[in-house]
């Protein structure tokens, strides 16, 4: 609903609610003559006095004076309001008593005396200055919080946008060093290499700026990378994987497991000794279980691929588009680097 529909529903709101007040005593009054007298001094007119202090309040004093801490001031200009409106009740409620009431020293010795009429309208008449009050203070707070709540999102949405930029040159840098490797090496390779890596961007720039994919899309795209990366490697590193098919049209954020098989790539491998990389996702209803179990080959300070760009930019988005619905864990374990992702979607 945006800012003029919510305005409107406002107004419709006040109206309505004015509109009970002001027919609820004339229904009660049974349409005899003297009571529709009654309800006009005894009922409206009161309540339209009680609506422009409500509305005077609601207008003008509440932001004039106590949303800008005058206080003072605001309790003055009130007490001032109230004794004229009050003032204003009395004497209509006199010419009503004056001149449409019987008179008679019965009817004089059980009408109210004046003390009780102006006790009972001060506190009547303090009662439309507490509910502007309290409408306009739950107003402001739900502005605030609308406001709050946009700046959040507008945030989130900058920050995740600016993830998806850092991941995706990062990835084509990797994928380009790939390529490069095999120029000399294997030509038709990379040929084929250069094939694979146009259907990975095409993923990339026209696939990944939904707010969500399916997660069949999301494995075919992944699955895809590790066999481009496997190209890259002789056979002493043995590179598994296990994917289920689904029939089920689940919806995960986009890239989300790339740095993962990244981080493992970069991480997983050695030159000089065998190594093994193992890839794995269950899926359980709408739960996704992924996990990695690597050789643990760290990066020395030295070598700028292992800047960690790919685990930190997990948790980023972790945090920020899965907050309490996710579990992320690393371990070190027996040579292993063991991640471990639970997802609920």
């Amino acid at each position: 609903m945006n800012f003029k529909q919510n305005k409107l529903l406002i107004g419709f709101l006040h109206a309505m609610i004015w509109f009970v007040l002001f027919m609820l005593p004339y229904l009660l009054s049974s349409g005899q003559n003297q009571a529709i007298k009654a309800v006009l001094f005894f009922s409206w007119i009161p309540l339209f006095l009680y609506s422009i202090i409500f509305y005077c309040n609601y207008f003008i004093l509440i932001d004039r004076f106590l949303f800008s801490k005058k206080i003072i001031w605001f309790v003055i200009v009130n007490l001032l309001l109230i004794i004229l409106f009050v003032w204003a009740n009395q004497y209509i409620k006199d010419f009503f008593f004056e001149h449409h009431m019987p008179h008679n020293d019965k009817n004089d010795d059980f009408r109210p005396s004046r003390s009780l009429f102006i006790y009972s309208d001060f506190i009547l008449f303090s009662v439309p200055v507490v509910f502007s009050i309290a409408v306009k203070t739950t107003e402001r707070w739900i502005k605030t919080e609308v406001e709050r709540k946009e700046a959040v999102t507008i945030k989130l949405e900058s920050e995740l946008q600016h993830l998806k930029y850092q991941l995706q040159p990062h990835f084509f840098f990797n994928s380009l060093n790939n390529i490069y490797s095999l120029v000399d090496i294997s030509p038709e390779q990379a040929k084929q290499t250069i094939h694979s890596l146009s259907k990975l961007m095409r993923y990339l720039l026209y696939q990944t700026n939904d707010e969500k994919v399916s997660l069949k899309s999301e494995i075919q795209f992944i699955t895809n990378y590790i066999e481009l990366m496997k190209l890259r490697f002789t056979e002493s590193t043995k590179i598994e994987y296990d994917f289920p098919l689904l029939n089920t049209d689940l919806q995960v954020v986009p890239l989300l497991f790339i740095s993962l098989i990244e981080n493992a790539f970069k991480h997983g491998v050695s030159a000089s000794q065998e190594s093994e990389i193992i890839f794995k996702m269950n899926i359980d209803a709408n739960r996704i279980d992924f996990s990695i179990r690597n050789h643990n080959f760290p990066k020395t300070e030295s070598d700028k691929s292992g800047s960690g760009i790919g685990l930190q930019n997990m948790k980023k988005r972790l945090q920020l588009l899965y907050p309490h619905k996710h579990e992320f864990t690393t371990v070190v374990e027996d040579g292993f680097f063991i991640v471990n992702l639970t997802l609920e979607t």
